[in-house]
């Protein structure tokens, strides 16, 4: 009985299996709804109904966003490992609201056992960020209007509201220890060698974004996702022992109290040449700053959304130039240990052509410097800063643009920020190496990842995105842009997001900005691409099912077996031999025997899985027929684009 009963359950199952089949084939050659519009969540329908943003995807002309200048008093303490500071931070009240709480970020909590957190390991356990006093408009804050003083987001009650259109002062005293050693995983989680060179990041308490979506930004440091923050002025003095050198955000404003006068002659030669001066050797390393046993030093940066910094007793300091299109010669400083000088050999190099080349492509860099700053962390970027060696310089150099420029919600929204900067990092390396970009192929490989289980859509927040964050950040904005640039063109693409830097340049825009934005500057409604790419994890998956030809017409029955549409794009290659070749109105020639033929993707609107494709090319025999012969559209298997099989 047994053996009869595992009989039957063997044949069930294949049943089963083959009714899935069945069913599966059928939703796949069934009508299906094309979604030709974009979600519009309350946070955005409430900023277009204040008039701050608006179908335009330019800033509304209501639009607002808060400011923050902070000026900080801090030291370092190499025995201890720790940074002890005052802050005042004029909060600029732009809004059209009164202020009745305070949220800031406290993101060096991170660092603390108990919080919660992602891939993202210490590599020592701290007490964080220790905040020793709060004053609001000159008034002490009693402890106890504050929650999550112990984690990375703390909630500050106001007596009083700073009022709408006002302006309030908020000083902060704190201390926190920067990590350090070898169990360390991920960025900014390892911020120091040893006592030996510091390389602290977010290391000041911040007040958290406030902004005409939602107000206060509220989401938790996680470790992976990254920020989103107010532009402002920073005014920072930071005091080390002598000797010590320190790079950071910013200019230095007192070269004089801080540097010897070899120093200080030598910085003044920076910008003659592309040539890699040395400002201070592996010998004078330790011995090339002023006399004194502490020495303060002072930097100040303008309409900047963070300051980052680096110091040690031994820095190599060397230093070139890049020359911004429309704005001249500006330094870029590199500062790393001796012995890890092969690291940044080429350094310099590779950040004056990504200066330069973004500078071109989207809009000019717009800060007085650069910096590239040795230590743990060899990834990360800051307004002016990157703390980085040769590896990462490119993409590194490209944040600069998004979100040093274009402040993006890296913490909803990474994709913004990451995607585009790696789209970008693939026009630099073409261009560096002097031959064309190559976007063929990106948007037609996510018909392999598609349907996988742990992608989280774009538009989930980066922060809750879990193991599917890097590809849902970084990888899958290449692969959209590939195929928007399949519809539109590549040129046409850069054209537009050139033209969407520029308008949101220093400002705040949201992922609908975005859509909008492009959708006009392209000329045609993309609604249905941006739903498709931002909110699902759908794909195409085209193929040619079946070619026949009466006399003079070629009909090509085009099949698609995913959710999300696209143009139909067909290379057909002729004999080289017979009658001249007719050109219908879709087609161009792009050799003597070889043309492409487009129809849009709204022939798919009405529903229909399966289109036939028309063509009359007169009499010349076809040879060989490609559906999207340059890679552009998600598809799984490209085995069945091409006829004859």
């Amino acid at each position: 009985m047994r053996a009869l009963s595992g009989v039957l359950l063997l044949i069930s199952s294949a049943v089963f299996a083959q009714q899935t089949v069945q069913q599966r084939t059928a939703i796949e050659t069934t009508r299906r709804t094309i979604r030709q519009d974009v979600p519009m969540t309350n946070s955005i329908r409430k900023a277009f109904a204040a008039g701050t943003r608006d179908f335009s995807g330019k800033p509304g002309p209501n639009y607002w966003q808060l400011e923050t200048d902070y000026t900080i008093q801090a030291s370092l303490d190499p025995s201890t490992q720790t940074i002890t500071g005052t802050e005042k931070i004029l909060v600029h009240n732009n809004s059209n609201e009164d202020l009745r709480n305070l949220v800031l970020r406290l993101d060096h909590n991170i660092f603390r056992p108990e919080v919660p957190r992602g891939f993202s390991t210490p590599a020592e356990a701290t007490e964080g960020m220790v905040v020793t006093g709060i004053k609001i408009a000159g008034a002490e804050i009693d402890q106890k209007a504050i929650r999550g003083l112990n984690r990375t987001i703390a909630t500050v009650t106001l007596k009083e509201p700073i009022k709408a259109r006002t302006n309030a002062e908020v000083e902060i005293a704190w201390h926190t220890k920067l990590p350090g050693g070898p169990n360390g995983v991920g960025h900014r989680m390892t911020q120091r060698f040893d006592d030996r060179l510091f390389q602290p990041t977010q290391w000041f308490p911040r007040l958290a974004k406030y902004d005409d979506l939602r107000g206060w930004e509220t989401s938790q440091y996680m470790g992976p996702a990254e920020f989103y923050n107010n532009f402002g002025k920073f005014d920072v003095s930071i005091t080390v022992p002598g000797g010590w050198i320190v790079s950071g955000t910013g200019v230095l404003q007192n070269p004089e109290q801080v540097l010897n006068e070899t120093t200080r002659k030598r910085l003044t030669t920076v910008l003659n040449s592309n040539d890699e001066i040395t400002i201070v050797s592996e010998e004078e390393a330790g011995k090339a700053t002023a006399p004194g046993d502490k020495l303060t030093w002072h930097f100040v940066a303008d309409k900047v959304n963070d300051f980052a910094w680096a110091t040690a007793g031994k820095f190599v300091w060397k230093a070139t130039r890049a020359t911004i299109p429309g704005k001249g010669p500006i330094p870029v400083y590199m500062y790393y240990l001796p012995e890890r000088a092969r690291m940044f050999a080429k350094a310099g190099e590779i950040t004056r052509h990504a200066l330069e080349f973004y500078s071109a492509l989207w809009t000019p860099y717009p800060f007085p410097q650069m910096t590239l700053q040795d230590g743990p962390s060899a990834g990360m970027e800051y307004p002016m800063v990157i703390n980085s060696n040769q590896g990462a310089a490119d993409h590194e150099t490209g944040h600069q643009w998004w979100p040093m420029v274009v402040g993006n919600n890296e913490t909803r929204y990474g994709w913004m920020d990451e995607g585009f900067n790696q789209y970008m990092n693939i026009l630099s390396g073409a261009d560096s190496k002097g031959v064309p970009y190559k976007l063929d192929g990106l948007g037609q490989s996510y018909g392999r990842q598609s349907g996988d289980e742990d992608e989280a859509p774009m538009m989930w927040s980066a922060n809750d995105a879990g193991s599917g964050y890097r590809f849902q950040t970084y990888g899958k904005t290449p692969l959209m842009l590939s195929m928007l640039g399949g519809i539109v063109g590549d040129e046409a693409v850069m054209k537009a997001m050139k033209e969407y830097a520029s308008v949101w340049s220093f400002k705040h825009p949201s992922p609908w900005d975005y859509m909008y934005f492009m959708n006009n500057a392209l000329g045609q409604n993309l609604d249905w691409f941006w739903y498709y790419w931002l909110f699902t994890t759908e794909s195409v998956n085209g193929s040619v099912q079946e070619v026949k030809t009466n006399k003079d017409k070629t009909i090509v029955t085009v099949h698609q077996a995913g959710e999300m549409p696209s143009p139909v794009v067909l290379k057909v290659e002729f004999e080289p031999e017979g009658p001249a070749i007719k050109t219908p109105a879709n087609a161009k020639m792009l050799d003597a025997n070889t043309a492409l033929v487009t129809w849009p993707v709204s022939v798919w609107f009405d529903g229909n899985r399966t289109f036939e494709a028309e063509m009359n090319f007169g009499k010349r025999k076809i040879r060989q027929i490609t559906l999207d012969p340059n890679g552009r559209f998600p598809d799984k298997d490209i085995k069945d684009n091409i006829w004859p099989r």
